[in-house]
């Protein structure tokens, strides 16, 4: 699926995830996060029939996505664009696609959590339409113990609706 950029941006497309993507998916995953998902489980969403999409420009994959659905709901599981890319409007634009892949398949919710330690995140889902609901006290591994997770949420409106 193309997705829209302003003028002078570079050109990305969204496609779903392959195995022989995972290499490049851990390459971005490492420079991103300070305690990684592993390749592992990554692969194991893939075969669970988890969506997994990829953000790529010209140059190749710049960002992905993990969601799993059910129940009318999607959750968000991880989201990621290369530091490099990050701050030109590639989040927004992966988000946007994963809520359309959501809402095909049936999602009238997604959820999230997000660590508060990512600010840039926080601000790009609330100006996005999600809202904290709740948190997951010592969520997340950190340096030095643990970290909190923002729970978020959001109600997807289908096309004909908005």
């Amino acid at each position: 699926m193309s997705v829209g950029v302003p003028a002078g941006q570079p050109r990305t497309r969204l496609r779903p995830m392959r195995e022989e993507d995972l290499e490049a998916v851990m390459r971005i995953e490492l420079r991103a996060y300070p305690f990684p998902w592993t390749q592992g489980i990554f692969r194991d969403c893939l075969r669970a029939g988890y969506p997994a999409w990829i953000l790529e420009s010209d140059a190749g994959p710049i960002g992905y996505g993990v969601l799993s659905v059910g129940a009318g709901e999607a959750h968000l599981l991880n989201v990621c664009i290369e530091p490099g890319h990050q701050g030109q409007g590639h989040g927004r634009r992966l988000l946007r696609g994963l809520e359309r892949v959501a809402r095909g398949q049936g999602a009238r919710r997604v959820f999230l959590e997000v660590r508060p330690s990512n600010p840039a995140a926080i601000a790009l889902y609330q100006d996005e339409g999600f809202n904290e609901i709740g948190r997951r006290p010592r969520y997340y591994p950190a340096h030095g113990g643990r970290e909190d997770a923002i729970v978020m949420a959001k109600e997807l409106l289908f096309d004909d609706w908005a």
